[in-house]
Formats: structure tokens, C-alpha cells, sequence
């Protein structure tokens, strides 16, 4: 019995649709195999269609037609170019955040070695002094010294402490006091410098030292040198623990890195967006050249070796030239990165501002025919290639059960947000923009400063919780969950994620409140901008307002939150939109396979 097959090679997932004269009878769904849009691709198609197959008694043999979608690759390079940098010249340290600070409040005084406290006079007691303890020194000794110091009068205000003691010298001391530790390169600091220090109590941050105020007020600074110290007072909010040094030659600058221009070419009119002026900026220029033939950077700057590093890997995958490859679509988010700053003697970091950009090659028809030639010839087959995703995916879209035109889906998936619309005379108009999941586990990794990739895309997917007791966690939305059997250990104290009823512990110092914070805002960056400016290309009259019927399908639309921030988004439009269920058995998955199999089958 003669089988079709419509097949849909996405960025994450390739998936499968077969019929049977006219009747679905299964579905199927592997990751991709290599870069959407390559050669590469054929090996996950053959898994996902044999997988469908084998929930049928037929076999490769009986498939008389395979449809692919005309795939438009998308890279998946998303670049962060950083537009700010904190610089520190001479030894002037600007902060610290130690995991283990010790004692509480503010000390001003002049630094000096711990080991030459006893040999200040009792008669210089009313000077504060701050002591510098290496590591070549215990922490008992070190007690020991500003114990002895502080029994003859001397005014010993804080402590600065090289290794991981700063607790243990906190509980001996006879005087409360804030103790910093983990300054990794101690001897850089000076002697006899003017010093502020600052720990915060537990659960809290510090507030003196990150105000530039607070700081002028401890070193009786000008107004023109207070506004030079404004990136330091930046670099430190957040912080638990503070040191802010002065220094006779010791600088702190903030400077805007040069970027460089994009360089939009489109239909109409071309224009051009700074990269430092930040996303508003790109994407107003991107609005004003719609609809958008070509972007280049700026030779030499960062954003021309982004946009050309997306030219050359597609070239290499291609076998085209660079310069016959055109990049369809772009999209830019603000974001912040913690950066180590500068000349920093400690670790510091501080959070630069920073665009995120992603990139969409335009769809080469040709490559995807020689696709389904190759595969072809592999199955012994008729393959071809089907039509346009956005298009297909409104075919899928309409099997949902009480859909009918006229009606706009989104389709969302890992590379790119599709947006199309049929009217009731069914025809369609479709837009393909780059960015969707993919740029949104970026955007969670860099402004969380994770190293692993994966624990990002595991933070985009997963519900948080905090382990509050061996028996009890705290959900993100406040719920409280309690457990008859103790939990593990490993995770007790610690932020998790909620993954197949498994609590997974994130290891991160970053508290539940600020990654559900960075989760939300990235995909809202993402996924509800993407979703408006698509709607506002492929509605009728420009404006959101004359579609009344979305349909949300692909894999980002399965996420736990992504569908209630664009119906939330979209409801002040007066909008109807939520999840498809397509042929009502598939949720919203496999729309694009479904219509390339509608229209296989039609054109018999």
C-alpha cells in the first residue's frame, strides 16, 4: 500500500508525517543531524522515517512520495558582542564577593601588613588601620597579631585576608569587624593607602560602597572626581562584600568598545545601526529597510566579524561563494555579561552591557534540491521538496480541531519564529525571522555567566524550586511541596530544577529569584518580540489588530511559559491565540509535517 511521507528538518528536531490516502496513520521525531539546511540533515530524516515506520507493519518499500520542507538554515553562532568594559589602571581595586566574608559594617583606614602591627606606637591608636594577611601566614597567627594590636589601643577597622579564612578570623576576633578573603593577588595591593571596607550581612548586599555618594563621603572627594568614580560604584551592586582602595596613580574607567556599524540593504532603502547604541537601535534600522535583502557589518569591528563568520560557515556548508551568501534576517536583544574586570586584583567581575544577535541565512532552494536528490537516490524514493515552512505549517495548523480560516500561526521552534497568515480565499503570506530557543539559552548562560550550555537550555525548560529542608522545597510561584522520605543531601540548601519529577541542583551561586528573572526576560526578549514584529509583517494592514485567531505550534511552544507570555502579549491586541493540537493527536508539533503531506497529497 503506497505510503507519504512529509518530513520537517528543523534546527532542533527533524519530525515525521505519514498518510495513507488521505488518513495519518504515524508520527515521528529525532534531533537533527548536523545544520538545518545541509547534507548533513540526511541521516536524521532516514532515522525519523524509519521510527515512523515502525509503528506501522509497512517498510521503507511501500513510501511512494517523501516531501522535505524547504529548510532555511539558520546559524547558530548567536553572537554577544560587549559595547561597555570596566578598566583598572595602577592598583586600584574596585570589589570583591567572596563566598565566605566575615563580620558586618563598614571600616575606613590605612592598609598595612599584619606583621608590622606591633610595631605601631600606642600613641597612633585614633588612625584606623586595615591589615594585609598573606598566605605564608595562619589564620591563628593572624588573630593572634590583631588580637595583640587591638589589646594596645591600635585601631584595627577590617581585614583583608589572601586565603579562604576569613570566617575563622572573624569568630577569634575581640572586635567586630568586616573580614574580606579570596584576594588572589594580595601583593598587589599597597601599604599605606587609604582603604574602604564593606561586608554586608548575610542575605543582604552592600550599600555604601556601591554608592558613588557613599564613596565620596569616606574620601572627601571633588564633584569631578566622584563622577569618575561612578564605575566603581557600578561594578560593586550586588556585591556582599566590598574593598574600594585609593591610590595616587589608580584609575577606574568605564569606555564603550567600537562595536562597529551593520549595514542593512533592503528592497526599497538600505541604512546602517551602531552595534554600541544597542538593539533599539538595530532593530528600528531593520524595521525601517523591511523587507530586508542583505546585512553586512563594518570591516574590522566586531559586528563585521560576527556577520562574516555566519557568511563563512554557511559558504563551507554549501559549497557556495561568500559572497553569493545573503543573510535574510537579524535580531538584536540587549543583555548584560559579568566580565572580569581589567586589571582587576582579585576576580572582580561586573556586568557589561552587551548585544545578543542572531542571523538567518536566506533559504537556498537549490541546496535543498540537492538534498533530496542525494536523498533520493539513497531510498530509492521520489523526494521533493514540499514548499515554504510558514506555509506548511498553516496547513498543519488548520487540522487542529475548531480552527478554519481565516487565521496567523506562530511557529516556534529553535532557530527561527515563522509567522504566516491564510485568508479565507486561502491564500497566505509568510515571514521567516531569525531567533527563537537557541538565542534564548544563550541569552540565560551569558547573563548567569554559566559555563555549561546545556545547564542553560536544561534552566529554559524547568521550573525552579528551592530546597528549604531535607523534607519540604519551595516552588518559584511560593508553592510549598513536602516529601515523606528525606531528600539527598546534595541538593539540600540549593536551587533546583524540576525535571521529570528528579530534582536536579543547579550549581551556581545565583539565587532562584534572579535566574527565574534572567529565564523570563530572555524569552520575553526573544519569543514575544519575534512574535509581535512577525505579525506585524504578514498582518493585512500592517497592524496586529486585524488578525483575530493565532495558533502557536512547534517545539518552543511546548515550553511551561512561552504560550502564556504571547497570549498575555497578545490579548492587549484583542487576540485569540494558544497551543495548536494538530490532526487533534500531535499537540503542537508536527504542523509543517502535516501540511507537507496535504500538500503531497494534493498535487496527485
Amino acid at each position: 500500500m503506497p505510503l507519504i511521507a512529509g518530513i520537517d528538518i528543523g534546527n532542533a528536531t527533524t519530525e515525521v508525517a505519514l498518510a495513507q490516502h488521505g488518513r495519518f496513520i504515524a508520527s515521528g521525531i529525532v534531533a537533527t543531524t548536523g545544520m538545518k539546511g545541509t547534507r548533513d540533515n540526511i541521516a536524521g530524516v532516514v532515522t525519523s522515517l524509519q521510527q515512523a515506520l515502525d509503528k506501522t507493519p509497512w517498510s521503507l518499500q511501500d513510501v511512494a512520495k517523501i516531501c522535505i520542507n524547504e529548510a532555511a538554515p539558520v546559524i547558530g553562532d548567536v553572537a554577544m558582542e560587549t559595547i561597555t568594559e570596566t578598566i583598572i589602571t595602577e592598583s586600584t581595586m574596585i570589589g570583591h564577593n567572596p563566598q565566605t566574608p566575615g563580620g558586618v559594617g563598614v571600616g575606613m583606614g590605612i592598609t598595612i601588613s599584619v606583621d608590622k602591627l606591633a610595631s605601631l606606637r600606642e600613641g597612633r591608636f585614633a588612625q584606623g588601620w586595615i591589615p594585609l594577611v598573606g598566605e605564608e601566614i595562619d589564620f591563628l597567627e593572624a588573630v593572634w597579631l590583631i588580637n595583640e594590636a587591638l589589646d594596645r589601643g591600635i585601631n584595627v577597622v577590617a581585614a583583608i585576608l589572601k586565603k579562604d579564612d576569613g570566617v575563622l578570623v572573624n569568630n577569634r576576633l575581640r572586635r567586630a569587624m568586616p573580614v574580606v578573603d579570596e584576594v588572589t593577588l594580595l601583593e598587589k595591593v599597597p601599604e599605606g593607602v587609604l582603604a574602604a571596607v564593606e561586608v554586608a550581612a548575610a542575605g543582604q548586599v552592600v550599600r555604601v560602597l556601591s554608592n558613588p555618594y557613599g564613596i565620596a563621603t569616606f574620601f572627601a572627594l571633588t564633584p569631578e572626581e566622584t563622577q569618575t568614580i561612578v564605575p566603581i560604584a557600578r561594578a560593586l551592586i550586588g556585591n556582599r562584600s566590598a574593598v574600594v582602595l585609593k591610590t595616587p596613580q589608580g584609575d577606574v574607567q568605564s569606555r564603550t568598545i567600537p562595536a562597529g556599524k551593520i549595514f542593512i540593504r533592503g528592497e526599497k532603502r538600505g541604512g546602517e545601526a551602531d552595534v554600541a547604541q544597542g538593539a533599539q537601535a538595530i532593530m528600528q534600522a531593520m524595521s525601517a529597510c523591511a523587507p530586508v535583502c542583505d546585512i553586512r557589518g563594518e570591516a574590522g569591528t566586531h559586528a563585521g566579524g560576527m556577520l562574516e563568520r555566519v557568511r563563512k560557515v554557511m559558504a563551507s556548508l554549501t559549497g557556495h561563494d561568500m559572497n553569493a551568501v545573503h543573510i535574510q534576517d537579524l535580531l538584536a536583544v540587549d543583555t548584560f555579561i559579568p566580565r572580569e574586570v581589567r586589571g582587576g586584583i582579585a576576580g572582580e567581575c561586573s556586568m557589561e552591557n552587551a548585544v545578543g544577535i542572531a542571523a538567518m541565512v536566506k533559504s537556498d532552494r537549490l541546496q535543498m534540491q540537492a538534498i533530496a536528490s542525494e536523498l533520493s537516490a539513497r531510498l530509492n524514493t521520489p523526494v521533493e521538496v514540499g514548499g515554504v515552512e510558514a506555509n506548511m505549517a498553516v496547513a498543519g495548523a488548520l487540522t487542529t480541531p475548531g480552527c478554519a480560516a481565516p487565521l496567523a500561526i506562530l511557529d516556534l521552534g529553535a532557530g527561527s519564529t515563522d509567522a504566516a497568515i491564510i485568508n479565507s480565499d486561502g491564500v497566505v503570506k509568510a515571514v521567516h525571522l531569525a531567533g527563537a530557543g537557541n538565542m534564548v539559552s544563550l541569552l540565560i548562560q551569558t547573563e548567569l555567566g554559566l559555563s555549561d550550555p546545556f545547564l542553560a537550555e536544561e534552566i529554559k525548560k524547568y521550573p525552579l524550586a528551592k530546597v528549604e529542608s531535607l523534607f519540604s522545597i519551595r516552588h518559584e510561584n511560593g508553592a510549598v511541596e513536602f516529601f515523606r522520605e528525606p531528600l539527598s543531601p546534595s541538593v539540600f540548601a540549593k536551587v533546583v530544577y524540576l525535571k521529570d519529577g528528579e530534582l536536579i541542583p543547579v550549581d551556581n551561586q545565583t539565587s532562584l529569584e534572579k535566574i527565574r528573572l534572567v529565564r523570563r526576560q530572555a524569552k520575553e526578549k526573544v519569543f514575544v518580540t519575534n512574535c509581535l514584529r512577525a505579525l506585524r509583517q504578514v498582518s493585512p494592514g500592517g497592524s496586529i489588530r486585524d488578525i483575530t485567531f493565532v495558533v502557536l505550534v512547534g517545539g518552543s511552544s511546548l515550553d511551561f511559559e512561552i504560550p502564556q507570555m504571547i497570549t498575555d502579549a497578545l490579548a492587549h491586541y484583542g487576540v485569540v491565540a494558544g497551543q495548536g493540537n494538530i490532526r487533534g493527536t500531535e499537540g503542537p508539533r508536527n504542523a509543517v509535517a502535516t501540511g507537507l503531506v496535504l500538500a503531497g497529497e494534493a498535487k496527485k
